[in-house]
This record gives structure tokens, C-alpha cells and sequence, in this order.
């Protein structure tokens, strides 16, 4: 299947991560309502409110779907400023090109790369993976304690304070309507985990945490893979997923089909 990186693709990888992403607002919102956790659409584009320093709380597709003009951009800024929260933005490169003097005019700077990556689904995605020590599934009903337990863990080797951030974002993710968490095993001990989004026929694989000792055996191959195969058994014909340019996990993805569809850039509002 050919799929060309054109602006009708931005708009379906745009357009998943935001409702993957405003399911989990909504989702925060249900089960802690005290977070004031929220989300609107303004032209096309969703703005997530999810925490000051979640990185969920910023806009996804601004400027892929309607024009972008002074007055929506002031009715975004003012969900976030209203909030106590940064102003950030994260722009694909097949938004119109009005936008970018816009963002500038109005004291935008530029902050991070990152990389928008796809693959088509199709017969090969169900190949037997190539042999491994290490065994990824869907979890079961009871087990969403433990997958938040063990993605915290994976994040804790990096940062230690981000545990208890981690643990309830995990153990909120579990709870999303539209999740599959995926739990990687080595000799019957949980290491690795990763989750899938499904919408509308297109996944998004995103999750990805491994424990210390579980790194470099295989753990998050042996997730992408069995995520793929769950969700073109599913009727997917698309997945997707992000990666810092130049990381592991970009490295991973190409490694399983994955290219880089483009690269986009966040811009944040200086105070």
C-alpha cells in the first residue's frame, strides 16, 4: 500500500493523536474531577488542559483544518493563561504557511523537535516475530495496577520524581476508552510495557517504558510487533507513533516499517 506524506495525511495522524490525547483528559476528568482537567476544539485544532505540567496540555492540528486568524489564537491562548498553564503548540509542517509569521507576530519561539512516523498495516504485519526471549500481551482485566506499576518503574530509572506522575498518567491510561495496554515478560516477570490507541482504523503506539534491568533484550521490539499484529487483527490499516528524532525508539520503529512522515516543531508563547 502506498501512502504518500502529504496534508491529508497530517490531518489523520494529527487528528488521532488528538482524540487519543482528549480521551485521556476526558478520561482524568472522570475519575479525578478536582484536576479541572478539559479540552475544546478552536478551527480544527484541540487544545488539552490536563495539568500545568502535563505534556498533554498543549494543541494538536492547529492550522491543518480551518484558517487561523488573531481571534482564534486569543481564544487558545486564554484557555491556557486562564488555567495557569503554558501556551505551547505543536505544528506540522503541512499547516498552512499562514501560520507560522502569525505565531511569530504574536511572541511565539520555537522549543522542540520531534518526529510523526507511520506504517500501513497489511498481511505482513502478521508475520511471527523473530524469535525472543522475551513475550508481549494484552494485559488482563485485573492487571492495570500492574501495568502502571511497571511503566512507573521504567520512568523512575530516569528521573526518580517523575514515579508518582507516571504511575497515575499509566494508571490513567489504562482507564481510556479507547486504550490496549501491552506488557512485555521475561521469564514470567513483567519488564516493558507499551500501549496502543485505536481510532477509527488508525493505532497509535505510544507507552513505551522498560525497567532497568529489562533493557536491551528485545522488551520493546517484542511490544511494537505484537501492538501491530493486535491491530491489524483489529481492522487497522494505519499505525502511527512519535519519536524524538534520532532516538532509540525512532530507531526501533524503522527497524519494524515505520518512516518519518515529517517532523514537527512546538512553539511556546514567551511570558
Amino acid at each position: 500500500m502506498q501512502i504518500y506524506a502529504d496534508k491529508d495525511l497530517s490531518r489523520k495522524l494529527e487528528r488521532t493523536e488528538a482524540r487519543a490525547n482528549a480521551d485521556f483528559v476526558e478520561t482524568r476528568a472522570r475519575l479525578y474531577p478536582e484536576s479541572g482537567a478539559t479540552w475544546i476544539e478552536v478551527a480544527g485544532a484541540y487544545a488539552m488542559f490536563d495539568g500545568v505540567e502535563s505534556p498533554l496540555t498543549q494543541t494538536f492540528g492547529l492550522g491543518l483544518f480551518d484558517e487561523i486568524t488573531n481571534v482564534q489564537m486569543h481564544k487558545l491562548e486564554s484557555f491556557f493563561t486562564e488555567r495557569g498553564a503554558p501556551v505551547l503548540h505543536e505544528i506540522s509542517p503541512l499547516a498552512d504557511p499562514s501560520l507560522l509569521p502569525l505565531l511569530s507576530e504574536r511572541g511565539y519561539h520555537p522549543i522542540e523537535f520531534s518526529n510523526v512516523m507511520f506504517r500501513p498495516l497489511d498481511a505482513d504485519t502478521l508475520e511471527p516475530a523473530p524469535e525472543c526471549e522475551v513475550s508481549a500481551r494484552l494485559i488482563t482485566d485485573d492487571e492495570a495496577e500492574l501495568w502502571a506499576r511497571v511503566s512507573a518503574a521504567g520512568w523512575s530509572t530516569e528521573a526518580e520524581e517523575l514515579s508518582d506522575f507516571m504511575y497515575k498518567f499509566g494508571r490513567i491510561n489504562t482507564d481510556c476508552s479507547g486504550s490496549f495496554p501491552f506488557i512485555a515478560e521475561l521469564n514470567d516477570e513483567p519488564i516493558a510495557t507499551g500501549m496502543l490507541f485505536i481510532y477509527d482504523e488508525v493505532a497509535i503506539l505510544a507507552g513505551a517504558s522498560t525497567v532497568l534491568e529489562g533493557r536491551r533484550k528485545g522488551a520493546q521490539n517484542a511490544l511494537l510487533q505484537a501492538r501491530l499484529r493486535f491491530a491489524y487483527e483489529r481492522g487497522c490499516w494505519l499505525a502511527m507513533m512519535g519519536a524524538l528524532p534520532g532516538s532509540q525508539s525512532q530507531k526501533n520503529a524503522q527497524k519494524n516499517g515505520f518512516q518519518i512522515a515529517y517532523t514537527r516543531l512546538k512553539w511556546q508563547l514567551r511570558d
